[in-house]
């Protein structure tokens, strides 16, 4: 492995906004004066082209059809939320922005139904750090982090089902970051590390811990949790998003 990808230890910009759009169920879209909350209505293809897929009489698939030169300015927002129940629970926001156009084949579609195609001119993540514009070439060529669909139901799992394993797990950072917390819940996965929200009367702390490889599906996610704790204190750990209160 070469010294610049032992380094890497959290997903680019490019692959977070890739993760947010894979496991999005939902969006707000926003185009010439009008705000739609559009659910289960949009696919996203291997090169992160979002596609709507709306009723061909729809009044946004006629404003766009009708718009000059076929195309309509519009603003999609992404909101990427915890699946646990913590503090804070929106952990970034994906904002694209660029013309809604006729999708390829639309035009011969048999259903009634209308694609509509986002040709994307800007993307910007924003976190509860910063916000950060995406280039546009970047995002073509980043992927999902491989957990990211899977990362719902496993961190539901682990909190609902193993929290003397969050406990062990929050240990791992030192006596320090626990003192007078309340609650310990984990908010965020991916294949670089775990990341635990330590919540205290006033305020929280994020936890993040750093798995001793990079992980490719669940099992292995299971896998580098226990070598974690078996590790014990000598792990790797951060706590980027705020410090202890």
């Amino acid at each position: 492995m070469n010294p610049t990808t032992a380094s890497v230890t959290a997903p680019t910009a490019a692959e977070r906004i890739r993760s947010v759009l894979a496991r999005a169920g939902s969006l707000t879209l926003t185009t010439d004066g009008h705000r739609y909350d559009l659910v289960g209505l949009h696919t996203v293809d291997s090169k992160g082209q979002v596609t709507l897929r709306l009723p061909a009489d729809s009044p946004l698939a006629a404003r766009t059809v009708s718009a000059p030169r076929g195309a309509l300015a519009a603003l999609l927002e992404f909101t990427d939320i915890s699946p646990t129940p913590v503090r804070a629970r929106v952990r970034a926001k994906v904002t694209l922005s660029g013309w809604l156009a006729l999708a390829d084949g639309t035009e011969n579609d048999a259903d009634d139904s209308a694609g509509l195609r986002l040709d994307l001119a800007r993307a910007t993540l924003e976190t509860g750090e910063d916000m950060v514009a995406v280039g546009l070439d970047e995002l073509v060529l980043a992927e999902a982090d491989p957990l990211a669909i899977e990362e719902a139901a496993m961190l539901t799992h682990l909190a609902d089902a193993h929290q003397d394993m969050v406990a062990k797990l929050s240990r791992l950072a030192g006596p320090r970051l626990l003192q007078g917390v309340v609650r310990v819940q984990p908010v965020a996965l991916d294949r670089y590390a775990i990341t635990l929200r330590c919540e205290y009367a006033r305020g929280h702390c994020d936890l993040r811990l750093l798995f001793p490889q990079p992980v490719h599906d669940a099992a292995q996610a299971g896998a580098g949790i226990q070598n974690l704790l078996a590790a014990g204190r000598n792990c790797p750990h951060r706590h980027p998003t705020s410090s202890r209160p």
